[in-house]
C-alpha cells in the first residue's frame, strides 16, 4: 500500500475543496466577457439593431451569469433568515420562556406542566415554522444549485453532455437519489457500531465520500457519467475523495441539530459545487477499491425489482459496479 501517494492525495482533495471559494470572485466576470465578445454585433448589425438597442440590454441583463449573486441568495436564505431563526428559537425563545416560567411559578413547581407547554410549543414549531422552511428551502436550493453547477461547467468545460434519451436521464436521476438516500442510512448504522472510534470513523469516511459524490455529481452528470461510472470513479481513487469531502463533513458535524447543520450544508454547498467542477482528481493512488456502495446498489435494486419498475427504469444492476 502507497502510503505516502494515498496521504497526498488526501491532503490534495482537502485543498482543491477549498478552490471554489477564490474561483467564485471572477467567474461571473470571465463568462460574461466570453459572452459579450462570443455575440459583439458588427458595424452593420449595430445600424439595423440600434431601435432595438433597450430591448436588446434588457436580454442581455437576463443572460448575465449570476453565479455570485446565487451563491449569495443561499449564504442569506439558509444563513440570514433559515438558521437565524432556529437559533433563535432554540437558543433564545424556548430557554426564555423555560426561565421565565421558573421565576413566576418557582423552580420545578410547574415541571410537568412546562414539559407539556414546550411539547407542544416544539410540535407547532416544528410544524408551522420548521418543515415548510425546508420544503421550501430545499426546492430554492435545488434551481440555485443547478443554476451555479451549469454556469460553472459552462465557464471551464463548454456546452454539457446529454443523456441518450429522457427516459435513462430520469431513470439514472431517480436512481441516484435512492443510492444516496440508503448510503446515508448505511452511514448512520455504522455510527452505532460500539468499538470506538471504529464507528465513528467508519461513519466520517463513509460521509466525505458522500457530500464528494454531491459535489461532483453535477459536473459528472454534465460530462454524459451514468451512475454507475460515477461510483465506481469514487471508490476507485476514494483518498482524493475523502480529503475533498471531509471539510464539508466536519462543518455539518458542528452542532448536534441536524436542522442547524443542514442550513450549514446549505449556506457552504456552493462553493463545493465549483470546486468539484473546477478540480482534476489524483487517480490511481491505491489499490484498494472500497466497495461502499455496493450493498445500497443492490438494495436499490431490489426494492425497484420488487416494485416492478426496474426494467422499465433501466436501473444499474450490482454487477456494473464490482470491476
Amino acid at each position: 500500500m502507497d502510503i505516502k501517494g494515498i496521504s497526498l492525495a488526501i491532503v490534495r482533495g482537502m485543498y482543491d475543496s477549498f478552490k471554489g471559494t477564490l474561483v467564485l470572485f471572477y467567474l461571473d466576470k470571465e463568462i460574461n466577457e466570453r459572452a459579450r465578445n462570443r455575440h459583439s454585433p458588427s458595424i452593420k448589425q449595430k445600424h439595423i439593431e440600434v431601435d432595438t438597442r433597450l430591448p436588446q440590454k434588457q436580454q442581455k441583463k437576463q443572460n448575465e451569469s449570476n453565479v455570485f449573486h446565487n451563491v449569495l441568495q443561499c449564504a442569506l436564505l439558509n444563513g440570514g433568515f433559515f438558521l437565524f431563526s432556529v437559533l433563535l428559537f432554540e437558543y433564545l425563545l424556548f430557554p426564555g420562556i423555560d426561565v421565565l416560567f421558573n421565576t413566576v411559578f418557582g423552580a420545578g413547581s410547574v415541571t410537568n406542566v412546562w414539559i407539556w407547554i414546550k411539547y407542544f410549543l416544539l410540535v407547532i414549531y416544528g410544524t408551522v415554522w420548521i418543515l415548510p422552511l425546508i420544503l421550501l428551502s430545499k426546492i430554492i436550493n435545488t434551481l440555485w444549485f443547478q443554476d451555479i453547477a451549469d454556469s460553472a461547467y459552462r465557464y471551464s468545460r463548454g456546452r454539457p453532455v446529454s443523456f441518450p434519451s429522457i427516459s435513462m436521464y430520469f431513470a439514472d436521476s431517480i436512481f441516484s437519489i435512492m443510492v444516496q438516500i440508503l448510503f446515508l442510512a448505511q452511514a448512520t448504522l455504522t455510527s452505532f457500531i460500539p468499538i470506538f472510534p471504529l464507528g465513528y470513523l467508519i461513519y466520517i469516511i463513509q460521509m466525505s465520500l458522500l457530500h464528494a459524490l454531491y459535489s461532483f455529481e453535477y459536473k459528472w452528470f454534465n460530462m454524459g457519467w451514468e451512475l454507475h461510472k460515477r461510483l465506481s470513479f469514487i471508490e476507485e481513487n476514494w483518498p482524493y475523495f475523502l480529503g475533498f469531502g471531509l471539510p464539508l463533513t466536519i462543518l455539518t458535524q458542528l452542532s448536534e441539530s441536524w436542522v442547524i447543520n443542514g442550513c450549514v450544508f446549505s449556506i457552504v454547498f456552493p462553493l463545493f459545487i465549483i470546486s468539484g467542477n473546477e478540480a482534476n482528481p489524483i487517480i490511481n493512488r491505491s489499490n484498494i477499491n472500497l466497495h461502499l456502495f455496493s450493498l445500497v446498489i443492490t438494495t436499490a435494486n431490489v426494492i425497484f425489482s420488487t416494485m416492478g419498475k426496474s426494467k422499465k427504469l433501466g436501473v444499474v444492476s450490482s454487477g456494473k459496479m464490482s470491476k
